[in-house]
């Protein structure tokens, strides 16, 4: 999974709901969105990214995927599973 990829999706999910009103009804549409269109292997990984900093996500994103993803389900990862689950070259299984 390219984590760089589901950036720039989410943030294009990101910029139109935010066209569409305020701060809350964008959070609120990103997050349903994501939540009804999205694999649960993507947003995993892109909850990880958020909870490692989030580079390059847009705050209105962050804060949909951080409503999405419990924090246990970002906290309870080994290093080396967030690594796996982010890098587009990472062998299934492998470890970092």
């Amino acid at each position: 999974m390219n984590v760089e990829h589901l950036v720039t999706m989410a943030n294009q999910i990101g910029a139109f709901f935010r066209s569409q009103g305020t701060h809350e009804e964008a959070v609120a549409g990103i997050a349903d969105h994501l939540r009804r269109f999205w694999e649960p292997r993507m947003l995993r990984a892109i909850g990880l990214h958020v909870a490692a900093g989030g580079e390059g996500v847009h705050e209105s994103v962050a804060e949909a995927v951080r409503r999405l993803v419990p924090a246990s389900a970002t906290n309870s990862a080994a290093p080396s599973d967030a690594r796996n689950e982010i890098r587009s070259d990472a062998p299934k299984g492998a470890a970092g």
